[in-house]
């Protein structure tokens, strides 16, 4: 199965070298970040939803916190938990704790 980041998805245009970055700049999702991999993603691309300046209807969004219940409606959200099925992440915390429960072992 080919997992595809938000960025391939949504066509923001806002990945490195993407066509809107210079008027929208660079998305925080498509940079290296302490997300990479999780939902089996580059960067944060497969976790945009809990990181805080994606883009979404073409606005830039804020923190997790206030964007997640918006998020949740989001179809790209769906396929990814569909994806990963029992290994689907939703939460920055659970995140976190899976990457230091790998660092243990």
């Amino acid at each position: 199965m080919e997992r595809r980041n938000c960025w391939e998805v949504m066509k923001c245009g806002r990945q490195p070298e993407g066509e809107n970055v210079e008027k929208l700049g660079l998305c925080s999702a498509a940079l290296p970040n302490e997300y990479d991999g999780v939902n089996e993603g580059k960067h944060g691309g497969r976790f945009c939803w809990a990181i805080a300046g994606t883009l979404c209807g073409g606005e830039v969004q804020g923190t997790y916190s206030k964007k997640i219940l918006d998020c949740l409606r989001c179809e790209f959200l769906k396929q990814v938990e569909k994806d990963e099925g029992k290994n689907f992440i939703l939460t920055p915390q659970k995140a976190i704790s899976i990457r230091e429960s790998k660092r243990e072992t």
